[in-house]
């Protein structure tokens, strides 16, 4: 495949990526400003565990769809109109003057969101050679974990300095010129390079089976549902909690500014950039992925269970190790994907790639939303003993993750073509 041996890969590989670093960042960065929304809008906490979720919801609703309708078309502009829908829902945001505006807007950031990881893999498959290709997805975690980065200290201290909106605004004006830059390299561009290699769309001209078929294929299968157990306990607690109630957790119940409790979720990030590189190492020097993933979800599991064992309130240090545990853990869910990219059929990675996904999100959802729940029970949000109960979500939900993780089935074999592009 011309393509796949070009120079001009590595400015899809470096654009692609620095959108997916733009994008990420506004998973967690209305986290920061969780207590002024309270304050701004006369918000309670349940609505605000609501505007987290209805993001992730959206994202976790679309991401089989989306899986089915790029390995059927081509990822290119579902990839740009998905970056220009984030950058639109981040502007609308920025501008909002009441919680239903707020509502709409993540529900935008959330449609645009959900169309970036599925087609970021199917992108990076068609543009490199699977030996380039297993090393750069965890480039593409590391540089998703800079993008929650950014959405930590950094953010903060922009908000301290000017307000909340205009970091957003900003940010929502970035987005739509990335996704205009992306039609460039992605869709014009390469039709003037690669004539003769189907303007780069990834259709194959093969009979393609029934979406039905492949469905009931998939969601009969055990690894399947083991890959969007894994996701469901080990992503979406994480991004859930430091999307929502991370920052208040911190600023209540240990007495932090913002700046401070930030900079617990940069911790994590530091465990998430480390986590995707050195898991990925481990499982190649010991060709398992089930067995250092597995270590993984244990570590995750008991962090969490920590919460409760210490009342809600474990020792700042304990505090400290705990974050960077989960985060690692984030880093390392890239695992999961190496679990599908072996386990099934090249022709189906884009569809079960985006079930997998569909878990982690799904826990999203669910985690800011019951968490609210609770708090509200308590009345306050700064209820030690509302955040002491809430801890018990995402230990149920990081168990089944774990259960996921067991359910794993170690497959030996690669792709057949391994040159071929995801279709």
């Amino acid at each position: 495949m011309e393509k796949q041996i070009s120079r001009y890969r590595w400015v899809v590989f470096a654009t692609v990526l620095f959108a997916y670093f733009l994008i990420v960042s506004q998973r967690t960065a209305p986290g920061l400003i969780t207590d002024q929304l309270m304050n701004d809008f006369s918000l309670t906490a349940s609505t605000i565990g609501l505007l987290t979720s209805i993001q992730f919801l959206a994202y976790a609703g679309l991401q089989v769809p989306i899986g089915i309708l790029s390995d059927r078309y081509g990822p290119n502009l579902f990839l740009v109109v998905g970056t220009l829908l984030n950058g639109l829902g981040t502007l609308i945001y920025s501008l909002a003057q009441n919680e239903f505006v707020l509502f709409l807007a993540r529900l935008l950031v959330g449609a645009g969101d959900a169309a970036i990881w599925v087609n970021l893999v199917i992108i990076l498959s068609q543009w490199f050679k699977v030996r380039e290709f297993v090393g750069l997805l965890g480039f593409a975690a590391v540089s998703g974990s800079f993008g929650f980065l950014l959405a930590t200290v950094p953010f903060s201290a922009w908000i301290a300095l000017s307000g909340w909106r205009a970091p957003f605004l900003t940010t929502g004006i970035l987005l739509c010129l990335c996704g205009i830059l992306l039609y460039y390299v992605l869709v014009r561009k390469p039709k003037l390079l690669f004539r003769h290699d189907a303007a780069g769309t990834g259709i194959q001209k093969k009979k393609k089976e029934k979406t039905l078929v492949i469905l009931r294929r998939m969601f009969t299968q055990r690894q399947a549902w083991a890959t969007f157990f894994c996701h469901f306990g080990v992503v979406g607690t994480y991004v859930g909690f430091i999307g929502s109630w991370a920052v208040p957790f911190g600023m209540h119940v240990y007495g932090m500014t913002r700046s401070d409790a930030s900079q617990l979720i940069m911790i994590g990030l530091f465990g998430a950039i480390i986590g995707a590189p050195l898991t990925s190492w481990i499982s190649s020097r010991l060709d398992s992925i089930k067995r250092p993933y597995l270590v993984v979800h244990l570590f995750v599991f008991s962090s969490w269970v920590a919460f409760l064992l210490f009342s809600g309130k474990p020792p700042y240090f304990m505090l400290v190790i705990i974050f960077l545990v989960m985060g690692y853990g984030n880093g390392a869910s890239s695992l999961t994907f190496a679990v599908v990219r072996k386990s099934f059929d090249i022709k189906e990675v884009g569809v079960v790639s985006g079930f997998a996904n569909t878990g982690g999100f799904l826990s999203a959802v669910l985690l800011p939303i019951i968490f609210g729940k609770v708090l509200d029970h308590f009345q306050l949000a700064s209820s030690t003993i509302g955040y002491l109960y809430g801890f018990i979500i995402p230990v149920m939900f990081s168990l089944i993750g774990l259960i996921g993780c067991f359910l794993i089935k170690e497959q030996r074999h690669e792709a057949k073509q391994p040159s071929e592009a995801i279709v």
